[in-house]
Order: structure tokens, then C-alpha cells, then sequence
């Protein structure tokens, strides 16, 4: 009887310790499907712009229209809660989107958050002169990486339009499924995911207005 109970409580454990295991697995494995990253360039003046506009594009026979559309949607929507004054006359910066359906290597690389980084003074955006521009730009160091990026990533980048220069690069792999994939709800969460690692407000914007919610 003492044996019986025992080989049953062993089962019972064994049983307990692969479901623990699939668990856990299944954690990673969502984990890498739902990769959000980003990064940026120390040369933006990200405290100075103010006012965006879209690239303008040729659409790939890939592409979705509904995607597209609520994707521009959600990214707009977005940056004037952050602040930002959408134009077409001379924007600060100009947004281009695009939806990857394969799977895909990014290089970016690895750095600290966005707003750690303003706010540790080090940012060249209250430095005019070009030339000490260039200089602070040498003087600081990329650690370049690479991202395994699975299918259905949005990509978003932040392009300086003065300078024809990219700032910011933002992306979220795992999230959309494939092309055929039309739920409204999953590229909305795409679009905030990535922006949550954009929350620069335009400046003085906080000091008149509250901090929306970002959920």
C-alpha cells in the first residue's frame, strides 16, 4: 500500500514538472515571438521637434490596406498625445512604416532608454554648431546588434527631414501574424508597444498638459 502511494506520488510529480516545463517554454518562446525593441541616434534633436508627416511610399504587393491604414492611424494618434503637430508644410520629422511578413535580421543596437539618455544631459540637441556636433558624435560609441525578428514585424522610423537623417527606429515582431491577419486590436497593440519605448514629449508640452495613458 506504502509502495502504491508512493508511485503514484512520483507520477503525480513527474506529471507537475513537464507541465511546469511547458509552461516555462511557452513563456520564452512568446517572449521571442513578441520582441519590441528600439533605438536611436545620438545626433537627434529630439527635444526640438515638434511636428511630423509621413513618407510617402510604393505600397509592395504584400502590403495590406487595411494594415497600413490603422497603422498611420495609431502612429498619429500617438504622436499628438506626445505632443507633436501633424503637417505637411516643412515637418520636423517624417514617419515611415512598414509591415515585414517573413522572418528577418535587424542590426540596431543596444542602449539605454531614450529618456534616460535626454535626461542625462548628454544630448546634443541644446548644441547648434555642426562642427562640436560631429565631434560629441565620434566620442560616443554604438554597440551594434543583432534581432532575429519573426513574421509579421512593424518597423517604424523616425527620420529627421532637415538633416534627411534617420533618428529613431522602433519595432515589434510576433504581433500581426501574416497578411491575412486583419484584427484591429493586435496592430493597434503593435503601434503602442513600439511608441512605449518613444515617449518623448515635445517640449514644455507636460508643463500644460497631463501625461496621457499609454494603456
Amino acid at each position: 500500500m506504502t509502495r502504491t502511494i508512493l508511485h503514484w506520488n512520483t507520477q503525480k510529480l513527474c506529471r507537475c514538472a513537464v507541465l511546469l516545463g511547458l509552461v516555462w517554454l511557452t513563456g520564452c518562446m512568446n517572449l521571442y515571438e513578441n520582441r519590441v525593441e528600439s533605438d536611436y541616434s545620438y545626433k537627434g534633436n529630439f527635444r526640438k521637434y515638434k511636428t511630423f508627416s509621413f513618407m510617402e511610399y510604393k505600397r509592395s504587393d504584400s502590403d495590406s490596406s487595411l494594415h497600413l491604414a490603422i497603422v498611420e492611424k495609431m502612429i498619429r494618434t500617438r504622436l499628438q498625445a506626445q505632443g507633436y503637430r501633424y503637417t505637411e508644410n516643412k515637418p520636423d520629422i517624417l514617419v515611415s512604416h512598414r509591415i515585414f511578413y517573413e522572418d528577418f535580421v535587424l542590426n540596431g543596437y543596444n542602449q539605454a532608454d531614450i529618456n534616460i539618455w535626454l535626461a542625462s544631459g548628454k544630448k546634443e540637441a541644446d548644441n547648434d554648431d555642426e562642427d562640436n556636433r560631429s565631434l560629441n558624435e565620434e566620442k560616443k560609441e554604438y554597440d551594434p546588434i543583432k534581432y532575429s525578428l519573426t513574421r509579421g514585424t512593424l518597423y517604424v522610423v523616425l527620420i529627421d527631414r532637415k538633416r534627411n537623417q534617420s533618428v529613431w527606429q522602433g519595432y515589434a515582431s510576433g504581433l500581426l501574424g501574416n497578411k491575412d491577419f486583419n484584427n484591429e486590436g493586435h496592430i493597434k497593440k503593435s503601434v503602442y508597444a513600439i511608441f512605449d519605448k518613444y515617449k518623448v514629449f515635445t517640449e514644455g508640452y507636460l508643463l500644460t498638459n497631463q501625461e496621457p495613458r499609454m494603456d
